[in-house]
């Protein structure tokens, strides 16, 4: 549903048939509740004393994964990649298939002295998607948009798990969260044109559509992490060169 469309009359009818179905579909699941003002979790990762940790997160299309976590303080990374499969079909077009296993996932790098893996989560299940809804994001439909959580550590597993368990045992979600958490999986960065995408292209219909309201969701329930200006992949390419 969200390939990158060339402008011609046919296709820019094609990305306005993009923009009321996406609108659709927000209307017809939970996010159109907006943002779930959820209860932190109750279990978290010790900071110990790193300076850098990774997380890796899939919730629908990456381009709003990445851009949701690039505005939250305290990440130093966040990529758009693949997770859940194998490197060699670690590619858009071949992912897309919904038959390699893979997901659409966003590597997070993050102080833990400034956040936590915890409150990452928070994130995730309060703005970035809707974890009850299965193999699905909004317009996008296959297992490369499920809702999974690849753990980097055992801790970070546990965590996930505890999390989840929390928010059923709260009926927080009408329905029940389908979340699966996938250890022991390596994540692949995705091409370069898909990163930075939502912050190159605020006016592109989908982006418009399904992922800049979940910034707007970011700045109004965690006003405390939201930073204005995203750290992107670009810049930090740059500055280890």
């Amino acid at each position: 549903m969200k390939k990158m469309l060339r402008k011609t009359p046919f296709t820019t009818l094609v990305m306005a048939l993009l923009v009321l179905a996406g609108w659709a579909a927000r209307n017809d699941s939970a996010a159109a509740e907006g943002a779930q003002f959820l209860p932190a979790p109750a279990v978290d990762v010790p900071p110990g004393n790193a300076t850098s940790a990774v997380a890796v997160f899939a919730g629908g299309c990456f381009w709003g994964v990445q851009g949701v976590y690039q505005h939250v303080k305290g990440v130093t990374s966040a990529i758009s990649g693949y997770a859940g499969g194998e490197q060699k079909t670690a590619i858009y077009d071949v992912v897309g298939t919904g038959r390699t296993g893979h997901a659409e996932s966003v590597q997070v790098t993050y102080d833990p002295r400034q956040i936590s893996y915890g409150r990452l989560l928070h994130v995730f299940f309060s703005v970035v998607h809707d974890p009850t809804q299965l193999n699905r994001q909004g317009p996008d439909f296959g297992t490369q948009y499920r809702s999974a959580i690849f753990p980097t550590t055992t801790e970070q597993a546990e965590v996930a798990k505890a999390y989840i368990a929390q928010l059923d045992q709260a009926h927080s979600f009408k329905k029940a969260i389908v979340t699966r958490i996938e250890p022991d999986r390596a994540f692949y960065p995705a091409e370069k044109y898909h990163q930075d995408f939502l912050t190159r292209n605020p006016k592109y219909p989908y982006i418009v559509v399904n992922d800049l309201p979940k910034i707007d969701d970011l700045k109004r329930v965690f006003a405390d992490l939201y930073r204005t200006s995203p750290v992107l992949v670009s810049a930090v390419q740059s500055s280890q060169r």
